[in-house]
């Protein structure tokens, strides 16, 4: 497993991949720790809000920041993310509204961004589903020639993020069978919290996950995914692989989920504390903290800003999620058909006619 920085937060030298983190500034590595600890913090207020039950649900991403913030920081303008539920943290790097993120959950839209002005799929519900609409964007990409073309303007590579529970779906092993045949120019992102809502890896699995990608003729890799600098290196170096058409790779990122698999869910009823204890000790943010600290490359005025930011987020994200208005119950009806439809269109009248007679009721 690949991993730059241990629990105690001591550099591990990696001959291969020392020269991507040394050409970060100490800018950006700060950077990487307001990343982390400002997401930490949305997700924080997102579950209480759902808990006082202004979200219908909410999917938490506890544990898995470095992941995803790693990730999300090693791609370029002109790539392309497509997400599950619970990529916030890739949301945060691509430059998504936090609250945005809220309306699925809060019942007022079904995305509140636009995919194409942000390079960010909207959120995919189906497990797996996303993989294959990564896959196909990422043959359109070399259709279009704009991969291998040496301009690093132009040159797009595609990510496509999932759970280790997805790799027991049919469409994430046709999309590996489709990427791999036509070297499409796509990273398959799983990020590995070692449960499939209930169910523990030995239970999906009898090899490494990122195993699978030799059957399906590329590269396959596996990053402690608590690391993010681990994580962005690798990241980096199998994005650029696929702008430079060298074809997919299936990258594992060994992380866990400290929380519930949604609000929903109750972790107790399948899981040890003592497991949850132990990954407590391999928390990205305070494993990052220690040798931003060690090194000098932040101090304390640095930490105690970025927290104060913290809290005024938590603040902003919960006003504006108070305040977001309820759509228009006619609006379900507006997007069924890429064009006017005659059906959708009369169902639209019969409803806003329907709709208003309760409201005549009420005035009566």
């Amino acid at each position: 497993m690949v991993q730059l920085l241990s629990p105690e937060g001591e550099r591990v030298p990696n001959p291969e991949l020392d020269a991507i983190v040394d050409d970060l500034s100490d800018e950006a590595l700060r950077g990487l720790y307001r990343d982390l600890v400002l997401v930490r913090r949305f997700d924080a207020e997102a579950t209480a809000l759902q808990r006082q039950g202004e979200l219908g649900l909410w999917a938490s991403l506890l544990g898995q920041e470095a992941a995803q913030v790693g990730s999300g920081r090693a791609m370029r303008r002109q790539d392309y993310a497509f997400p599950t539920y619970r990529e916030h943290g890739v949301a945060w790097c691509r430059g998504v509204d936090p609250v945005n993120l809220l309306g699925m959950f809060r019942g007022v839209n079904h995305g509140g961004w636009d995919p194409n002005e942000k390079n960010f799929h909207l959120y995919t519900i189906i497990i797996g589903a996303q993989t294959l609409h990564a896959t196909g964007y990422a043959m359109g990409v070399q259709r279009d020639g704009d991969v291998g073309t040496g301009d690093d303007r132009r040159d797009t590579a595609v990510i496509a993020y999932f759970g280790d529970g997805a790799t027991s779906q049919g469409d994430v092993s046709e999309s590996l069978v489709f990427a791999g045949v036509n070297n499409s120019p796509v990273v398959f992102f799983c990020q590995n919290n070692q449960w499939a809502i209930s169910e523990p890896n030995e239970k999906q699995t009898r090899a490494p996950l990122w195993h699978r990608a030799r059957g399906f003729g590329f590269p396959g890799i596996r990053v402690d995914g608590n690391d993010v600098l681990a994580v962005y290196a690798v990241t980096k170096q199998a994005l650029d692989a696929a702008r430079t058409s060298q074809g997919p790779t299936f990258v594992e990122a060994f992380t866990y989920r400290m929380g519930a698999h949604t609000t929903s869910d109750d972790p107790t009823k399948y899981r040890v504390s003592a497991e949850v204890e132990v990954w407590k000790h391999r928390d990205p943010i305070e494993r990052y903290k220690r040798w931003l600290t060690t090194t000098g490359t932040a101090d304390t005025d640095f930490f105690d800003a970025v927290d104060a930011e913290a809290v005024e987020l938590g603040a902003s994200v919960r006003e504006r999620c108070l305040s977001m208005p309820d759509p228009d119950p006619t609006e379900m009806f507006d997007h069924v058909y890429a064009d006017a439809h005659p059906v959708t269109a009369r169902e639209k009248e019969w409803f806003a006619g329907y709709h208003a007679s309760f409201e005549e009721e009420v005035s009566r």
